[in-house]
């Protein structure tokens, strides 16, 4: 028994050949636009002055009256030296300095009658220099060692004090020469030295 080909139904054949014939127009007009590029612009037109001028819109009766356009046929570009001088022979009649003129002397500066400053010129004052305070020991007596090295004694409020030369009283007072009737000391917080009588009490 032969085995059917399928060109049976002629109806579906054509179909199918109508189909395919489509495609094929459809890619190649496709592939036609894409390598011929995009179609040349057309020039654009040249316009003749005529039509230049027709092609210019009115604005004559939108922006006013028209403008009034002057010529240069009358200007006369001749140096005239005879009105440049009469324009230089001008003589300055004010009662100032004249200030186009190099000649002109300037007004006097008037003079202060008195200085601004009377204090100007005086030295600046010097820097008071603080004076120390008195020292507060009181020097009431003092003994002699062995050696014939003298003691002297100190009294601050309630403290009482036994010192040799060159020893320090209340961690800021050292003492210095001692003899009978004074003793000096050195107050170390302002390097200054006094000399200290001695006290009846």
């Amino acid at each position: 028994m032969p085995l059917p080909l399928g060109t049976e139904n002629k109806r579906q054949v054509y179909l199918v050949i109508a189909l395919f014939a489509v495609i094929v127009v459809v890619a190649g007009f496709e592939i036609y636009n894409n390598f011929s590029g995009p179609p040349a612009s057309a020039p654009p037109p040249v316009l003749t002055p005529a039509a230049a001028q027709n092609a210019r819109p009115d604005v004559h009766g939108a922006a006013g009256a028209e403008a009034q356009k002057l010529s240069n046929a009358g200007i006369d570009p001749t140096l005239h030296f005879a009105k440049l001088a009469q324009s230089e022979d001008v003589q300055y009649a004010g009662t100032g300095r004249n200030i186009f003129s190099a000649m002109s002397e300037p007004p006097p500066i008037p003079r202060a009658i008195a200085s601004a400053r009377p204090l100007a010129n005086l030295p600046p004052p010097l820097p008071s220099v603080p004076q120390p305070p008195t020292i507060d020991l009181k020097y009431f007596g003092y003994s002699q060692d062995n050696d014939k090295a003298l003691k002297a004694f100190f009294l601050r409020g309630d403290d009482i004090f036994m010192a040799h030369t060159g020893e320090i009283v209340d961690h800021r007072y050292k003492v210095g020469s001692i003899r009978p009737m004074s003793v000096e000391v050195t107050d170390l917080a302002y390097n200054h030295t006094q000399t200290l009588a001695l006290s009846a009490h």
